[in-house]
């Protein structure tokens, strides 16, 4: 039986920049198929292209690669966004440049050769860091406010921007205290042309389909809340 961290690891997008194709390789086969996806670069470029790409929860990175750097891809990295973890992977010969790391924000780093069990449980333990970036709601649904993304019991809902955009907004409204959010604010909000009654209607009942009649509360002659819980 998994194990909730276990669960937690099938929620994440990992991205890896390495040049050294053996350790990759090893990396991949040894954890890779913990994770929700696993992928990798050659190179800073590469990496830097594909975090745009895939948008990552996780970057784990060596330091000294051709045409870019992990310390210089870790930089640009953290213009896009702040938040994300960026994991260093070291030479011993290398340690002085861990001092440039605490500078970029890197949260973790290890010294090769290392077991990769080792780098698991570390990735296992952020699972609290990324919780307090979640909000649960009603029915198991659980939305990642960085990533955009929804899940109900750790499966991925893979929703439309338009959808993400509607959520959004009735988490917004909620939390500024407007419980109900109406047609019209919705209308104005998420589409940049006049859309007709019948078109929000069928918009957010197939928004409901996809997700739960619980997440999306339908308040007759009102409009439409969400419901934020404790978690």
């Amino acid at each position: 039986m998994k194990t909730m961290k276990n669960r937690f690891l099938k929620t994440l997008n990992i991205l890896l920049v390495e040049d050294e194709i053996k350790l990759s390789n090893l990396l991949k086969n040894a954890i890779g198929d913990e994770f929700y996806k696993f992928s990798i670069a050659n190179d800073g470029e590469e990496g830097l292209k594909l975090f745009q790409q895939l948008s990552p929860d996780i970057v784990i990175t060596d330091i000294m690669m051709p045409k870019k750097t992990g310390l210089e891809m870790a930089q640009e990295i953290k213009i896009i966004d702040k938040n994300i973890p960026i994991i260093i992977l070291s030479a011993f010969s290398e340690t002085d440049k861990l001092l440039n790391a605490i500078d970029v924000g890197i949260v973790k780093y290890f010294i090769k050769p290392f077991d990769p069990d080792e780098l698991l449980e570390y990735i296992k333990s952020l699972e609290n860091s990324f919780n307090q970036r979640t909000i649960v709601f009603k029915d198991n649904f659980k939305y990642n406010r960085t990533k955009k993304a929804l899940y109900k019991q750790y499966k991925y809902i893979k929703l439309s921007k338009r959808e993400k955009d509607f959520l959004e907004l009735l988490i917004y409204e909620y939390e500024n205290n407007n419980y109900v959010v109406d047609s019209t604010t919705i209308k104005k909000e998420i589409w940049d042309e006049v859309v007709s009654d019948d078109r929000l209607r069928t918009f957010i009942r197939r928004f409901r389909e996809k997700t739960s009649k619980e997440l999306v509360e339908n308040i007759k002659g009102e409009g439409y809340k969400i419901t934020i819980q404790i978690s």
